[in-house]
């Protein structure tokens, strides 16, 4: 019987950089949720007048890296809270970085598109924060 490879995702990370280089990142509190880039390729029809059969035909387009989000605790105008302003007021394209369990890190450049706190009358404050990614990802090693 094969044993499972399956890892949970405690310990995951999410981190912005500053931009230097080399470049320094720091991990975000409290983070509990994190949807990585979500990759898709652009479909381009390539059909003309003698198509075989008839059919339609396609020739893959460009790389579209999609968006990333995570969820966070909400705790107005604390570090994070504060961080999270700064990069949406900023609206310039930085550095995110996510550091899995096993060591890998993916690192991307990506746009603050939107932060949406939500504050329930009876469960704990949570925002999520979400990114359109403008890069492919480095998948690299830990260290």
């Amino acid at each position: 019987m094969a044993v499972a490879n399956a890892i949970i995702g405690y310990g995951t990370t999410f981190a912005f950089g500053d931009g230097a280089d080399p470049e320094v990142f720091t991990v975000l509190a409290e983070v509990t949720d994190i949807t990585a880039p979500s990759d898709s390729v652009d479909i381009i029809e390539a059909t003309h007048m003698s198509s075989p059969d008839r059919t339609k035909e396609f020739v893959a387009g460009l790389n579209d890296p999609g968006e990333c989000s995570f969820d966070i605790h909400f705790i107005p105008g604390a570090g994070d809270d504060t961080v999270i302003q700064a990069l949406r007021n900023a609206g310039t394209k930085n550095n995110y970085q996510i550091t899995w369990p096993n060591g890998r890190t993916w690192t991307f450049a990506a746009i603050l598109t939107g932060y949406a706190p939500t504050a329930p009358v009876n469960d704990r404050m949570t925002a999520t924060v979400t990114f359109k990614v403008t890069s492919s990802y480095v998948d690299a090693a830990g260290v």
